[in-house]
């Protein structure tokens, strides 16, 4: 139903102003009269019919930190023996744009009857399938309330790990950047200068000042050329990344190289078990929990050695078994998951691995970004320093003849 926002006078004089949602804008202003109010302005403010395709477009997506203050929120309501139904009409007036027609939305199915898990599944960019599962359990098991805290605990360091991961890469690319800007800079706009008084001095140019002179005339002879052909091939290589084959073949790639191998089979320990550990700890059946984590994977080839070892596990039951099939998990963490089977822990245990290995992913990132700077920085003043010395050659070649 569209929200509409009034003005209005009490039964004592006083002006009110909020919010009210109802079918029609007659429909408002019969509501609010049954609440004791007199109507100055009803106003309709929301509703994805008012919204233009435009607006649409530029509006800012839901991100995971509204999530976040939304499922506190509604945690602590519960926790305080406020119905769901009220919880949320709380709430709506918490949130703005496009999170506030969607909860609007879900809290109209709820009148109706709809359970809470089946409405957030209708927005899967905002709700996770994790998260609607989840919910799910809880509305079955009649506690909600605990696992909502499971739930921004679990989102929290999620979202922490994706930032420090992000960085970890972000932070080399940035320096490789500069530096690639610094030296078209030098190439394009210093070295063409100092071209003509190379060419004056009818002497035979050194070896490194000549290959530079030819990177620099490359370089401002042919930038419309250049700058067209990046912009296909970046095109072109991120078209053929959101293929199927494009991102399973990258995603092997990945795995082909030490460093990116290493990195990608540790976050994949990390999402398996905290997801599957916390779906399980909330009374989720194996079959739909493992379904859930498999899909929950970033690379391809991962999730393919995974769907394989899920299929076995629900026929039989045997985790560490053909987790260890899939060369993916370190021995420790196969042995902890075992002995979790075993004392019939397995979700505590999995939540065990997981913490500990994210807490090794996050060293790594923290190491991957001291590491690659100085790489970085090395390559750049190697640069650097053979643009400069393949200027001062000749350089030094007139002072010769000064002299």
């Amino acid at each position: 139903m569209p929200l509409y926002r009034y003005d209005s006078y009490n039964r004592r004089g006083g002006k009110a102003a909020g919010t009210i949602d109802a079918a029609t804008l007659e429909a408002a202003k019969e509501l609010l009269r049954g609440q004791g109010l007199m109507p100055i302005s009803v106003v309709e403010v929301a509703g994805d019919k008012g919204q233009s395709f435009i607006a649409g477009l530029l509006e800012k997506p839901v991100d995971v930190k509204t999530v976040i203050l939304f499922t506190k929120q509604l945690s602590v309501l519960l926790r305080s023996a406020v119905p769901l139904l009220q919880a949320i009409e709380l709430l709506v007036d918490q949130f703005d744009g496009k999170f506030k027609r969607v909860l609007i939305s879900i809290k109209d199915a709820i009148k109706t009857g709809e359970p809470f898990a089946r409405e957030l599944a209708k927005h899967p960019k905002i709700f996770s399938n994790v998260y609607v599962q989840l919910v799910k359990a809880g509305e079955a098991s009649g506690k909600l309330e605990p696992i909502l805290d499971r739930l921004v605990t679990y989102l929290e360091k999620s979202e922490e790990t994706k930032k420090k991961v992000a960085k970890a890469l972000r932070s080399p690319l940035m320096t490789l950047s500069f530096s690639v800007l610094v030296i078209i800079g030098l190439l394009t706009v210093l070295v063409p200068k100092l071209t003509a008084m190379f060419i004056a001095m009818k002497k035979e140019l050194p070896l490194p000042t000549q290959i530079l002179i030819a990177i620099s005339n490359f370089l401002t002879g042919n930038y419309e050329i250049l700058i067209v052909s990046v912009l296909i091939i970046g095109f072109s290589f991120t078209y053929w990344k959101s293929t199927p084959k494009g991102k399973y073949q990258w995603d092997n790639w990945m795995l082909r190289l030490p460093l990116t191998s290493y990195f990608s089979q540790t976050k994949v320990v990390v999402e398996f078990s905290k997801t599957l550990g916390m779906l399980m700890e909330s009374g989720v059946n194996l079959s739909e929990a493992l379904d859930i984590v498999c899909n929950i994977v970033e690379n391809k080839v991962l999730t393919v050695k995974l769907n394989r070892a899920r299929d076995n596990i629900i026929k039989e039951g045997k985790i560490a078994k053909y987790l260890n099939e899939t060369g993916i998990f370190p021995k420790i963490a196969l042995y902890l998951i075992s002995t979790g089977e075993q004392s019939g822990k397995l979700g505590q245990m999995l939540l065990t691995v997981g913490d500990d290995y994210e807490v090794e992913l996050s060293e790594l990132s923290d190491s991957l970004t001291e590491k690659i700077n100085p790489l970085m920085t090395v390559f750049m003043a190697l640069v650097v320093g053979f643009i400069v010395l393949s200027v001062f050659m000749p350089m030094m070649s007139m002072g010769d003849m000064v002299k």
